[in-house]
């Protein structure tokens, strides 16, 4: 055991040698968002600058272009930043992309912040708290999350020697600039046109990390590791836009009344149990409103009490005004907002499909019964042995004993059941 633990502590020393030899990996690793900010792109920036980390790279940049996104989300990964063991640089880019919001939070508390042409940062203003929307904050409410968001990223501008003045306004006023604004603002450190132009002219460039050590980058000539995300990961960000969720919502709410109305048919109800359990998911991960679902919720109740009862619609248009209520509350902040186009036809979809089950129910419950002894009933039948006024006649594959109610029916002619009295049969004359 001695022995083990000596090899280990000696390759331990030359592990440690190696790394304080060669400072710096041969990469520069890139991670790319281009969504809202939310818990899957924190989780997935943690991941990437976690395996840039372990590989040692030179630096990781984060090219983004966002509408902003959740103030947990965007803390989490300001948080991971700041802790980051080696360089990490946001890029505000394609061109025509923007770092709005919760975007405008990350560059700032970036190592280094990067724009390319024809972008913009800014515009952070809290726009929700709580179960409501901004419109909803009460007057002190809303100056504590503001003044609480002020502190966040005057601390994170003055953390990287920024522009703390204008880090403040871009939360109490909603002001943005244009890339060469914030440059000339001391809000970003470098304009490039594109990722291979800012490796270029990141060389030479220092950095300093939360332990204090100052790193400077050597970019020349280093390649670039593109790290996207994986399919899981963009699976789980495909079904957190909150357009698709609400879709998954409304099919599940589909599917599990078409299951309730026509028991054993199965494939709806599998396909609205899946949706509903991704919906969950997604809603979830975009922290919905919950009056909004409850809205949602009251609407498939007085779905199913329109096929249960005889309201004449009324509890179908209270459905459909409580669906298009929670539709509107069901997200707090604009960058998740569902599209009016989407909730329309969603809803106006629904709506044919709710009346088209009901139609088909009251159909059913109005059909003439096709099975067992009240089935017999206008059936037609041949008469074995005469009817004077009683015989027997073949039914169904079976002698029933049949009276005649208009006299002596011959054997072979044809009669009509009319009544049932216990196990006899009321015939006429077909």
């Amino acid at each position: 055991m001695k022995l083990v633990r000596l090899i280990a502590i000696v390759l331990s020393f030359f592990a440690l040698s190696a790394s304080l030899t060669s400072a710096q990996g041969n990469t520069v690793v890139v991670l790319t968002v281009k969504a809202a900010i939310t818990p899957v792109v924190a989780n997935y920036i943690d991941k990437g600058i976690t395996a840039a980390e372990r590989q040692n790279a030179r630096a990781v940049i984060i090219e983004m272009d966002t509408p902003g996104g959740l103030d947990t989300s965007m803390r989490e990964i300001v948080q991971r930043i700041i802790a980051a063991k080696i360089p990490v640089v946001v890029y505000v880019s394609p061109a025509g992309g923007r770092a709005a919001s919760a975007g405008a939070f990350i560059t700032i508390a970036a190592h280094i912040a990067a724009m390319a042409p024809n972008t913009t940062i800014g515009a952070a203003h809290p726009v929700s708290i709580g179960s409501g929307g901004a419109t909803d904050i009460p007057s002190t409410m809303e100056e504590k999350v503001v003044n609480d968001a002020v502190a966040f990223i005057r601390s994170s501008a003055a953390l990287r020697h920024r522009n703390e003045e204008w880090a403040e306004k871009i939360v109490r006023q909603s002001i943005s600039a244009t890339e060469t604004e914030a440059l000339q603002l001391n809000v970003i450190d470098l304009i490039a046109s594109d990722t291979t132009d800012l490796v270029s002219k990141l060389n030479g460039r220092s950095a300093t990390l939360l332990d204090g050590r100052t790193v400077t980058l050597n970019t020349s000539g280093v390649p670039i590791d593109y790290a996207p995300m994986g399919g899981i990961d963009r699976f789980l960000l495909t079904i957190s836009n909150p357009n698709l969720a609400y879709i998954l919502l409304s099919l599940a709410m589909l599917g599990i009344l078409v299951e309730l109305y026509n028991p054993g048919a199965i494939l709806p109800g599998i396909v609205g149990g899946i949706s509903l359990f991704l919906a969950l998911y997604a809603l979830g991960t975009l922290e919905a409103n919950w009056a909004g679902l409850m809205l949602i919720g009251l609407a498939f109740i007085f779905f199913i009490a329109e096929a249960l009862t005889t309201t004449f619609g009324m509890l179908l248009v209270g459905g459909i005004i409580s669906m298009v209520l929670g539709s509107l509350l069901l997200f707090r902040t604009p960058e998740f907002a569902i599209s009016p186009w989407t909730i329309g036809l969603v809803v106006g979809a629904f709506s044919l499909a709710i009346v088209f089950i009901i139609f088909a129910v009251v159909r059913t419950q109005r059909r003439k019964q096709q099975t067992g002894r009240e089935g017999m009933i206008g059936k037609t039948g041949k008469v074995r042995a005469a009817l004077d006024p009683r015989g027997t006649i073949f039914l169904h594959g079976e002698l029933w004993e049949a009276e005649s109610s208009i006299g002596r029916v011959e054997p072979g002619e044809e009669v009509k059941v009319t009544g049932i009295e216990g196990l006899k049969l009321r015939v006429i004359k077909a």
